[in-house]
């Protein structure tokens, strides 16, 4: 067996099953905060009682909400959130919703620590990949405040220290990392999420998925994390098609929610592949959903790696209710009865998108650390052509 090290969660707690505002409210007690900015999407801030709930139970304490931010996290969506949190000084940060500002506010924290005014910052802390596919990973100092979370999706991005912003320039999405970046507190409501569309629910949900799926395939694999990815694939499979049926049901959504933070315990410990890293040019190229990435990508890139983890693979498919091994299949399934997209076409990608999503993906860290080696932008071709 291999020797390694592997780094166990960075949640001070993950509280679930209570009311958020109730939760936040703790939070804020035990760590003794007193200038709490709320950071989430607009339509929780201005259509729902879920973030309105959150502040009048945090009363004078909350000093104001943030809700501009924008899909995909520009580089300038950042920069204003930056310039919001150096002017009003919280203490602490709120996120509530998805992945969006949950990673508007984990690369402002990256630019809060370095000192980051402009775009051109960004290039310096950026993880890269050098050209034989190695990652150049920057220090990054301890940013002065953190945040708390209260998810709405299933991305998962609430138990990452990494954190995605696109450079329109480049049309790339790039990563970014720190240690206290990630939320210090994860708080899971279901009935916070109510009001999450379906197929916002569904697609993040199959991104979950591929976190889980991304983690057991991996080419350095752990047990600790096959052990916790193979029981979230049993819960997400079950929970997700309950939650299509019924997503009133409080119950179903908690389990679901449960089943995202077992399948995320790879996150940032051990290495994904190319559903992941295309994925995240699909978005900056194109556009595409962050969930609609793992619906049209994992099956094809799945079917691509056969060759060198089917093992692995007919491990996931057992874990999706599967006997013969097809663990593509296994997802390509659960996507279609999730209702969610599955190809490239259904999410709006063209051919004359290839060229671009595959400069990106092989400056991608995922891409380049896939089980099979990517080894050049005509297998990216080749992947893309699988999901067409």
């Amino acid at each position: 067996m291999q020797s390694g090290v592997y780094e166990f969660l960075a949640q001070d707690r993950v509280i679930y099953g209570r009311p958020a505002a109730e939760a936040v409210v703790e939070t804020a007690d035990k760590l003794g905060k007193s200038r709490l900015l709320i950071v989430a999407s607009r339509t929780l801030s201005r259509r729902t009682d879920v973030v309105p709930g959150i502040r009048a139970a945090l009363g004078s304490r909350c000093i104001g909400v943030f809700d501009d931010c924008v899909e995909h996290v520009p580089r300038a969506s950042v920069l204003a959130l930056a310039e919001v949190v150096r002017r009003e000084a919280p203490d602490l940060i709120v996120t509530v919703g998805g992945g969006t500002p949950m990673d508007t506010v984990k690369v402002m924290l990256v630019c809060l620590a370095e000192g980051v005014t402009d775009e051109a910052g960004f290039d310096a802390l950026r993880i890269r990949v050098d050209e034989a596919g190695n990652r150049i990973v920057p220090a990054v100092k301890d940013p002065p405040l953190r945040q708390i979370i209260v998810p709405t999706t299933l991305s998962g991005a609430e138990f990452s220290q990494l954190g995605g912003a696109t450079d329109p320039a480049r049309k790339v999405k790039d990563l970014y990392t720190g240690r206290y970046i990630g939320g210090q507190v994860v708080i899971l409501d279901p009935a916070a999420t109510v009001h999450t569309p379906d197929w916002l629910w569904a697609s993040t949900g199959i991104r979950a998925i591929d976190h889980a799926v991304e983690t057991i395939c991996s080419r350095r694999p752990q047990p600790f994390t096959d052990a916790t990815c193979l029981h979230a694939l049993r819960m997400l499979s079950r929970s997700l098609r309950a939650n299509r049926a019924n997503p009133g049901d409080l119950d179903a959504r908690l389990e679901t929610q449960l089943g995202v933070w077992l399948a995320s315990t790879g996150l940032g410990r051990v290495e994904w592949g190319a559903s992941h890293g295309i994925g995240h040019q699909l978005g900056a190229v194109a556009g595409v959903p962050h969930g609609h990435t793992s619906c049209v990508m994992l099956p094809s890139v799945l079917r691509w790696n056969r060759a060198v983890n089917a093992d692995r693979q007919a491990l996931v498919a057992e874990a999706l209710g599967r006997s013969d091994g097809d663990a593509a299949q296994a997802v390509a399934d659960l996507v279609r009865d999730l209702g969610q997209p599955a190809s490239l076409r259904d999410v709006g990608v063209q051919r004359e998108h290839f060229d671009a999503i595959a400069r990106g993906a092989m400056q991608n860290m995922m891409v380049r650390s896939n089980p099979r080696p990517v080894t050049g932008e005509a297998d990216v071709h080749e992947i893309l052509e699988l999901a067409w």
